[in-house]
């Protein structure tokens, strides 16, 4: 992606604060996410990667992010994140990063925005986050990611009696690697095949890496087992669609959205990672939206 982004109300007299900020993960998101902020008014720049890929990780950034050389601290190591101190870490590395990164910068009062959203649809690691970030005084942010309308669906959650109702649709490609790939041939898919029914915690366990949409979906409404999913692979599909349909005493409403996928990485929208530009702004502007 080679966008050129404006930033209006970052910089400047309409600066706030020089953000200090930490990324967990190497991957398509943050990669992507790199080229976006290299304009930003940002303090320091550290990046956990994880352990033996230190050397690699600076190899790219050379390569790809050669801005930020100057600019970024690389790592594998938590406890240099942790020392560094960042106004917010941004976690872009799967579940297995949650697992094991999120509670120790939570305690030690670091605010953590999570991509990798399906990781809270483990009711125990929800909770121990939670703690974790009661302990330290700090919050856990989630970004809307790939879909929209999140603000009214958690604004409408307060009423409670939803009913939530999440579709997901995404090209073969996007469900190698997972479990419909095992019992389908999903090269040779000449038609829509609707894989999956079932509620919003299944849907995070089986398909960690495709279900974030589902949970963020589930927090913000009616909760993982009263979201109903149905995921769809078409190899019609030119990018990856996202649609729900809410039921409430207060509205109804849908919300349908086709996003391209990232550079290499068939399962995860592009928007994803503005979505995340949009938290980094917001910490650092004077007007957050």
């Amino acid at each position: 992606m080679t966008e050129s982004l404006e930033l209006r109300g970052s910089a400047g007299a309409d600066e706030v604060c020089r953000l200090s900020l930490g990324i967990i993960g190497f991957g398509a998101i943050a990669s992507e996410l790199l080229k976006l902020i290299e304009p930003l008014p940002l303090e320091r720049l550290i990046l956990l990667v994880s352990p033996g890929g230190e050397a690699r990780a600076r190899e790219r950034l050379v390569a790809s992010h050669p801005a930020l050389v100057g600019r970024m601290q690389v790592t594998e190591r938590l406890d240099d994140l942790i020392v560094a101190r960042p106004g917010l870490v941004v976690e872009a590395a799967g579940h297995g990063a949650v697992d094991a990164h999120a509670a120790r910068l939570l305690e030690t009062g670091i605010n953590l925005l999570l991509v990798s959203i399906g990781a809270l649809s483990d009711e125990a690691l929800h909770n121990r986050l939670k703690a974790a970030a009661v302990r330290g005084g700090a919050r856990i942010l989630l970004p809307a990611g790939a879909i929209g309308g999140i603000d009214l669906l958690s604004a409408l959650s307060a009423r409670g009696a939803l009913k939530v109702r999440y579709f997901g649709t995404k090209p073969p490609s996007a469900w190698l690697g997972t479990p419909v790939a095992e019992t389908i041939d999903l090269e040779r898919l000449s038609e829509p095949l609707e894989f999956f029914h079932g509620n919003a915690r299944e849907a995070a366990r089986n398909y960690p890496k495709n279900a974030n949409v589902a949970a963020t979906l589930a927090l913000a409404g009616a909760g993982f087992e009263a979201t109903e999913v149905t995921l769809i692979a078409d190899p019609a599909a030119t990018g990856n669609s996202h649609r729900y349909e809410v039921s409430s005493p207060l509205a109804n409403y849908s919300v349908e959205i086709t996003n391209r996928a990232t550079d290499g990485n068939a399962k995860t929208s592009v928007s994803t990672v503005y979505s995340v530009l949009r938290e980094i702004r917001n910490q650092i502007g004077p007007v957050a939206i």
